[in-house]
């Protein structure tokens, strides 16, 4: 078993927490494009590799955990992996990922990766979403 972290554990984090009670209520993401993600995350994961020193960290990982309740996306199928500020885990974790900048958003299918958000997404985190899933 991973040791990796819950999302209880990311607020514990007191910066996290104050962004995450900002950015969490804040998001609203299209009603259209969560009716997609429910069908499309059906047998995929979600590794989400962040450190709660970053700001993009605190502003996006809350976002996709909006995104994913709405998509009634299940807790059990999201890794969550905080790294140090050289972008590195405990346990070696991440050394397989290719991790050069954070928040890193990956999405897998059967244990392997079909595509990735980082940092920031290209459009919102749901159409980016949409997009790895549906190529």
């Amino acid at each position: 078993m991973l040791h990796t972290a819950t999302r209880e554990k990311l607020l514990e984090s007191p910066e996290m927490n104050a962004q995450y009670a900002i950015e969490y209520p804040a998001y609203q993401p299209g009603p259209q494009a969560i009716q997609q993600l429910r069908l499309l995350l059906q047998d995929i994961r979600v590794i989400i590799v962040m450190g709660t020193w970053c700001s993009d960290c605190r502003q996006q990982v809350p976002r996709l955990y909006k995104v994913l309740d709405q998509a009634d996306f299940p807790a059990e199928q999201i890794t969550l992996i905080f790294v140090d500020e050289s972008k590195k885990a405990a346990h070696g974790l991440t050394d397989h990922l290719n991790i050069n900048k954070v928040p890193t958003f990956i999405l897998t299918a059967s244990n392997k990766e079909i595509g990735r958000i980082t940092e920031s997404p290209l459009v919102t985190l749901e159409s980016d979403m949409i997009e790895i899933l549906t190529k």
